[in-house]
């Protein structure tokens, strides 16, 4: 069953984002990990919402967004993000 991550995203630092976006797909495809979207937010519908991107990646399911994101390849990453953004990366199974 598909998994997703979905990344609420800050940029802090646009030439470290830049980078950091650049390095990731090479992280995600080992896993089956495929960006569906990136996107800047463009109203709050409703509620609040701090940030100002979004970032959707799909995975085949929940056990390779672990893998993916406990990767040494991933991990190495996390610094540079860290620097670059402030995210709340959070993932989903696919249904209700």
């Amino acid at each position: 069953m598909p998994a997703y991550v979905i990344g609420h995203i800050t940029i802090k630092d646009t030439a470290k984002w830049d980078e950091y976006r650049r390095r990731v797909p090479a992280t995600l495809a080992p896993w089956g990990g495929e960006v569906m979207l990136r996107g800047r937010r463009m109203a709050v519908l409703s509620g609040t919402h701090a940030h100002a991107a979004a970032v959707v990646i799909r995975f085949p399911d929940s056990a390779a967004i672990d893998h993916w994101y406990a990767s040494s390849e991933y991990q190495a990453l996390l610094p540079l993000r860290l620097a670059a953004a402030e995210m709340d990366l959070v993932s989903f199974a696919d249904g209700t």
